[in-house]
């Protein structure tokens, strides 16, 4: 099946499922896969030690302004190289948004931090392309805890319901108002893109005009 958009990005918090489904796409729609290198970040693992201290009345940690600000600038290198204008002739399905960087920033830094690291965003003139469709994958923060306790990576071990919660709430707010892109939403709670059934009727769906905003949520 030919993917029918220039760009697909599937988006949400950690643990949901987004590189597993960006990468079964861009296998199914003949696509390239574009894939956030997040581990390369030497200021994550510090990062995630600090998530055990979040509650609903903290939101700021002192590696929360390095984590984001390496996140920015190594995104936008990743946009502005040779590599990504050759990718470009393509269609592509990514794992992550562009726009998450702001999202992520506004919800772990101090109103200070974020003034500054606004002022980095803004002077960087990033011009980036909307996606020709954004998924949104959710699910709630005790099925994310458990997926990531799953998935074995030793320094996510520190990550909270309380944090995931944060960015939960930080994400349906940005997905509430987003009129940019059409908008697919999935409940990874409900449905199984990794049950063939459930992803026959994914890849149907993605295949149609979408327009606006649209919750995948197929009677099983």
């Amino acid at each position: 099946m030919k993917n029918k958009y220039k760009s697909i990005v599937i988006e949400g918090p950690i643990g949901v499922g987004k590189t597993t489904l960006a990468t079964k796409l861009a296998s199914s729609l003949e696509s390239k896969l574009m894939l956030e290198s997040f581990s390369e970040n030497p200021f994550l693992e510090k990062f995630y030690k600090d998530v055990g201290k979040f509650n609903k009345y903290t939101k700021t940690s002192k590696y929360a302004l390095a984590t984001q600000l390496y996140f920015l600038l190594q995104r936008a290198d990743e946009f502005k190289s040779k590599e990504y204008q050759a990718l470009k002739r393509h269609n592509i399905i990514s794992d992550y948004f562009i726009e998450k960087d702001k999202l992520f920033a506004k919800t772990i830094l101090s109103s200070d931090e974020y003034l500054l690291y606004n002022r980095v965003h803004d002077g960087l003139k990033l011009n980036i392309e909307k996606p020709g469709l954004v998924i949104y994958l959710q699910t709630d923060a005790q099925t994310l805890v458990g997926r990531i306790k799953e998935r074995g990576v030793k320094f996510e071990g520190n990550i909270t319901e309380a944090y995931l919660q944060k960015i939960i709430d930080s994400y349906t707010a940005f997905f509430h108002s987003y009129k940019d892109s059409p908008l697919l939403i999935i409940n990874t709670s409900n449905v199984n893109v990794n049950d063939p059934h459930g992803y026959t009727m994914l890849l149907e769906e993605i295949n149609k005009d979408i327009k606006g905003k649209i919750y995948f949520n197929p009677i099983s």
